[in-house]
């Protein structure tokens, strides 16, 4: 079992659109523990922790959206993790 860490920041329609609340579900459905925020300059920066293969499908889960958000990007940066999530949550 490999955990890693991941920062993601996408890009789009991601605020407004109930865009955290998807990113959390989808995090818990997948067992990934972290963070995720809207920024100032309109993007959301998701901050996960898990097995890489977890992290995979939630990244593919934010690239995707709700039905409401309309994503133009994601750029990942990939690391250690800190290990200092114990569950998932969005950030107001």
């Amino acid at each position: 079992m490999s955990i890693k860490r991941v920062q993601a920041i996408v890009s789009g329609r991601v605020q407004g659109v109930g865009y955290r609340y998807f990113a959390a579900h989808a995090a818990h459905r997948l067992g990934v523990k972290g963070t995720v925020r809207n920024l100032p300059h309109g993007a959301v920066e998701a901050i996960a922790e898990g097995e890489e293969t977890a992290l995979q499908d939630f990244l593919e889960e934010l690239r995707r959206g709700p039905s409401a958000a309309d994503v133009d990007d994601l750029q990942e940066a990939w690391g250690e993790p800190t290990n200092r999530f114990d569950h998932f949550e969005a950030i107001s």
